[in-house]
């Protein structure tokens, strides 16, 4: 049926397609000049063009607006909100038992997708991963006919869902969530009306709900209490990993079968390591002897390079320091909330399907590390820089989320961004880089230097890393 609208536009362009007729049979027409009641004799052409004026006019007159979103959008807001709640969770990393890479990297993943989710009804031309997620399902919608204000409810759904996350943290911890919750919401609701404060909290909390029952089912839930799980039955054999340090059990051997986020990346694998052989001309003799003489001959700088991205025990984590880059790169754009939730979202969830794959390949494979080879074969009495971790090591886990990472923020920011890593603040000078696969190369062979990886599981890891980040882009962000 023709609206109101329609019906007028319509009788209106009989009426003048009636008078254009007429005026079309002859040379002048009759006007009525306005107010005067005169009247003057026009020529046909300059009549013709009066009504076409007149026909615009009144369509203009009559022409319904189009709607105002009731909501400010996304972008009105700074990212302030995403970059201080990144920074929290860091710290929650290094204080809270049981948050080892993979489990790190899981939680991220979640923080950082509850972000996005939170506020993409603010993003005109972006939509929700629900559908698109491995196994995500609808999640709540703000009601259209109401007003949001989407920071706020970036605000709560970070909060709610880091305490979900976090759940064995220390009280002090907890209490420093709740100030930074209650700190944000004050500024950020200066002047909003307080039904808009109440309904983006209740929309953020409904949000953040949504998401921590999605994520029980991934098969990491609470996998901080187990991380070194008893009844993994220890594969023997050549070539195959042996603890190099008290710790017998290696470090969460089922994490390779967790739910990836991108159904695509459960079967993104690298090839197969080299064969493991003793014979000086194999491959694998010669990885292991690079690593040993590499170690041997360490310049400062590499030495250095080892040290800074050797995010052990007690730091943020590879994962972690992944997303402190990203947060690096939204404070030097001054960006805003809607480009912080997409950076977050796609880092995130890259460098968590990263570690589920990086896991698989490990517990695939099951390969020695450097040390075991090496004082077997080379040298008895050799240390590495770095404490080896008690898991295998093909593929490099560092290696595989820098991959990712780098992937993303090249895709989002570009191929030669320059940017300084401040992430030690003072511990380690900051490393200054040319473009973000520059720092994910200088991460990757950091493993080496550190005397922890072979080449050859730095390199299939960073490339493994890098086409789980295209899948993340080739994901449907935008309508």
């Amino acid at each position: 049926m023709p609206n109101q609208n329609s019906r007028y536009h319509n009788a209106v362009l009989t009426k003048l397609y009636t008078l254009k007729i007429k005026a079309m049979k002859t040379p002048f027409n009759d006007v009525i000049l306005p107010g005067s009641g005169k009247t003057t004799s026009l020529p046909s052409s300059i009549f013709l063009t009066l009504l076409f004026i007149i026909f615009l006019t009144a369509c203009q007159d009559h022409r319904t607006p189009d709607p105002v979103p009731l909501s400010n959008v996304t972008a009105t807001y700074s990212a302030d909100v995403a970059i201080k709640w990144i920074s929290l969770e860091l710290k929650l990393v290094k204080t809270t038992a049981g948050f080892t890479p993979p489990i790190v990297a899981r939680a991220l993943g979640y923080t950082g997708l509850v972000l996005y989710e939170s506020v993409v009804p603010g993003m005109s031309t972006y939509k929700s991963l629900a559908g698109q997620l491995n196994g995500l399902p609808a999640l709540p919608q703000p009601d259209a006919t109401k007003e949001y204000n989407w920071a706020l409810a970036a605000n709560t759904a970070q909060y709610a869902l880091t305490k979900s996350l976090y759940p064995t943290t220390s009280d002090a911890n907890k209490l420093t969530m709740d100030s930074l919750r209650l700190s944000l919401e004050a500024s950020l609701k200066a002047g909003v009306a307080s039904d808009v404060v109440d309904r983006s909290n209740l929309f953020g909390t409904a949000i953040a709900t949504a998401i921590f029952e999605y994520s029980k089912t991934d098969g990491g839930h609470e996998a901080y209490k187990n991380v070194f799980p008893t009844d993994y039955v220890l594969p023997a054999g050549p070539g195959l990993w042996v603890s190099t340090s008290a710790q017998l059990i290696p470090l969460l051997p089922y994490w390779g079968s967790n739910r990836s986020f991108v159904a695509a990346n459960a079967s993104v694998n690298p090839p197969a390591p080299y064969p493991y052989s003793t014979a000086t001309n194999s491959d694998f003799y010669k990885d292991a002897l690079e690593v040993y003489t590499a170690s041997k001959n360490l310049t400062t700088d590499q030495k250095n390079i080892g040290l800074f991205w050797a995010d052990g025990g007690g730091s943020i984590t590879p994962p972690g320091h992944h997303i402190n880059i990203a947060a690096i790169v939204l404070k030097k754009e001054n960006a805003r909330l809607d480009k912080a939730a997409e950076t977050c979202a796609k880092v995130t969830i890259a460098v968590s399907d990263a570690f589920v794959a990086c896991w698989r390949a490990k517990y695939t494979y099951n390969v020695l590390r450097p040390i075991t080879y090496i004082r077997s074969h080379i040298d008895p009495t050799w240390t590495p820089l770095l404490d080896t971790p008690p898991f295998p090591e093909y593929t490099s886990g560092h290696s595989s989320g820098s991959g990712a990472a780098s992937q993303i923020l090249t895709d989002l920011f570009g191929d030669n961004y320059a940017f300084t890593d401040d992430t030690w603040q003072g511990t380690f000078t900051n490393r200054s880089f040319n473009s973000f696969f520059d720092y994910a190369n200088e991460a990757t062979i950091s493993r080496l230097y550190g005397g922890i990886h072979f080449r050859n599981g730095n390199e299939k890891g960073i490339a493994n890393g890098k086409l789980i980040g295209k899948n993340i882009n080739a994901l449907a962000f935008k309508k």
